[in-house]
């Protein structure tokens, strides 16, 4: 089954409580983080923490990703040499520049895979893209690896970098939030927006995630857990998404066995697009239990 990724929820790494009871809060996915969270007096402890909370603990079929340091600090390596010790999904590797960034945190996992005989085939890589060069090479860095799931917008940094002052409606990242949606479609990965950081505004957050979503990302990463369900809600199909999206495939269906080439429904033709984009609302749909889980 396709991986759902409608949240993706940021627990420090130095955090017990919040890394024992990340199964709790109901987002799709977990990003342990061992960079902007943890103090560099901090990241050995942070690191063993969360191995042997992964190692430990039943997390069911929640997505289990590690945001370890930069590639251009000292602590990255230790970082993949803890961490695969544990259950993990994959990691989200921060300030990713060009496809030789990703090409380097491959090469070293699979060292560690050999050297601890471990088995590295399935783990994947996020990048998160955070900088202006980055950006401009989002696509090459979606096709660096097929270990790549998803692309991963992060704006505060990306905002620095630009020297653009953040605002709460976004117009300074519109234009790389398109690049990545695009880069990371014709890439046929996820795609997921930076998070909405003012804890307090509810309607704030709806605002921005439904922009989000209209712009074509997949999901959107969030720093507190009652963000959850709103951006749960915002990227789960409404039922008559799904209605439609059934009345499409059925169509289509119908047509192939009649052999038809091209199909109308409600006075408007269906082609491939609209066909890839039902099979899709209706695999979220499927994979969430029916959209139930919102």
């Amino acid at each position: 089954m396709t991986r759902i990724r409608r949240t993706m929820l940021f627990i420090p790494g130095n955090s017990p409580s919040m890394i024992i009871n990340g199964d709790v809060f109901g987002s799709d996915s977990i990003i342990y983080d061992l960079e902007d969270a943890v103090s560099p007096g901090e990241k050995d402890s942070a690191r063993i923490l969360v191995r042997n909370v992964l190692s430990q603990s039943d997390f069911g079929n929640i997505e289990k990703i590690v945001r370890i340091n930069a590639i251009n600090t000292e602590y990255w390596k230790k970082d993949l040499d803890e961490i695969l010790l544990a259950d993990i999904d994959g990691f989200l590797i921060p300030k990713v520049e060009n496809k030789e960034d990703i090409h380097i945190v491959e090469s070293y996992l699979g060292e560690v895979g050999e050297r601890l005989s471990i088995d590295v085939s399935k783990v994947t890589i996020i990048p998160l893209i955070e900088t202006a060069l980055g950006v401009e090479n989002a696509f090459e860095i979606a096709k660096a690896s097929s270990r790549i799931t998803a692309l991963f917008l992060g704006a505060e940094d990306l905002t620095a970098d630009l020297g653009a002052k953040r605002t709460k409606e976004g117009l300074e990242i519109f234009y790389s939030r398109s690049r990545l949606v695009v880069a990371g479609r014709a890439a046929g990965v996820d795609i997921i927006d930076t998070p909405f950081t003012d804890v307090n505004d509810d309607e704030g957050l709806r605002n921005d995630a439904e922009f989000a979503k209209d712009l074509g990302f997949t999901g959107k990463s969030v720093i507190s857990p009652r963000h959850i369900d709103t951006v749960n809600h915002v990227f789960t199909p409404s039922i008559e998404e799904y209605q439609y999206a059934r009345r499409v495939v059925n169509a289509i269906e119908r047509a192939e066995k009649e052999g038809k080439g091209v199909i109308a429904l409600d006075g408007k033709m269906v082609d491939a697009p609209i066909v890839n984009r039902a099979k899709q609302i209706i695999n979220m749909w499927e994979s969430i239990g029916g959209g139930m889980k919102i």
